[in-house]
């Protein structure tokens, strides 16, 4: 049986929502602080998912803001070589089950949340 979502007459687009920058720093700095404490497994298993759909929301924002800019502007090299690197990030899982494996995992995705949120700003899309 198919679904189907109701129609409400409407051929408006829903409106973007922003990418939370703040709330995506704070993510990455649980993790990547110097004084950050170790996570157990269970917090260690929703921060890794938090920030895997951080990086899969942040990603085609980033990617339009800097398919703006001309081709051969540095921020937009940066950009996309940060966006890049997210997407290998995301492919990739933990050497092994331990702990100290899942922390590094999970540490080199919270450095390219940081890293998208930095050129989301940096790209003009929010202050």
């Amino acid at each position: 049986m198919a679904h189907r979502t109701a129609d409400r007459g409407t051929d408006s687009k829903p409106e973007h929502v922003p990418l939370d920058v703040p709330t995506m720093r704070e993510t990455a700095t649980r993790l990547l602080a110097e004084n950050a404490e170790l996570p157990s497994l269970e917090e260690l298993e929703t921060l890794t998912l938090l920030l895997r759909g951080q990086i899969m929301v942040a990603i085609p924002d980033v990617e339009t803001a800097a398919g703006k800019l001309p081709e051969d502007d540095v921020p937009r090299a940066c950009a996309l070589a940060c966006i890049g690197e997210a997407r290998m990030r995301l492919r990739l899982e933990p050497s092994n089950a331990t702990l100290p494996a899942g922390v590094a995992h999970a540490q080199r995705l919270a450095r390219s949340v940081r890293a998208l949120a930095d050129h989301y700003v940096n790209l003009g899309c929010q202050s």
